[in-house]
């Protein structure tokens, strides 16, 4: 998936040195907070992306080499190719939904994101939960829509027939069709579940597109 690869460069390194202080999932959230608030200074990013100034700025530089967007005077603001590429990247990843804590969450806030037909891409959910855990999260927990029901991988019960409140939240926010997956993001402080839940949404798609 292109913008995959488009969303790995503005993450890594330009220059022979060390990486940069942010990952994929600080570039998606930088996309989304541009997108939303048309133009964004660089402190304010900086600030809801709870990186240093110094990073923040690298994440800008990469962000315009990569033609992503536009910066005036007036602020940051998303490119053509920006508003694109950001376009293409809901199709397959939703927006973040925060949900209360269950008997399958490990933090103390959870932030649900939704991978379209990924599905076939899920094994055990290890993975998914590994790749929260180095993002900083303490854990995530991978929901397959099937059938009308919320299930886990190897596992055919809906895992929130006895918690309405979560299950109604999931499904009226995050709208699943059939296969797509759910992975919620645990962690005690909720840039972290937020995190967590992006990046291992960010695998997930990368291991779907790897077996296309």
């Amino acid at each position: 998936m292109k913008i995959l690869e488009i969303v790995e460069r503005v993450a890594g390194k330009i220059a022979p040195g060390r990486l940069p202080l942010f990952n994929e999932a600080h570039v998606i959230k930088a996309l989304e907070i541009i997108s939303a608030q048309k133009n964004v200074g660089r402190l304010k990013l900086s600030k809801e992306l709870q990186l240093g100034e110094g990073a923040a700025r690298t994440l800008v530089k990469h962000l315009n080499n990569e033609g992503l967007i536009e910066i005036a005077k007036s602020g940051i603001g998303l490119s053509e190719h920006g508003r694109k590429v950001f376009s293409g990247l809901r199709t397959a990843l939703s927006e973040q939904v925060e949900i209360p804590s269950s008997s399958l969450t490990v933090g103390r806030f959870n932030i649900a994101v939704l991978v379209r037909g990924a599905a076939d891409a899920v094994k055990y959910g290890l993975e998914q939960r590994d790749m929260a855990i180095l993002a900083g999260a303490k854990g995530a927990t991978t929901i397959i829509y099937s059938g009308s029901k919320l299930t886990m991988p190897r596992v055919k019960e809906d895992v929130f027939k006895d918690n309405a409140t979560v299950r109604n939240l999931l499904l009226s926010k995050l709208n699943p069709t059939e296969d797509d997956v759910i992975i919620i993001g645990s962690a005690d402080e909720k840039i972290k579940a937020e995190f967590g839940a992006k990046m291992a949404a960010l695998q997930l798609l990368k291991t779907l597109s790897d077996s296309g």
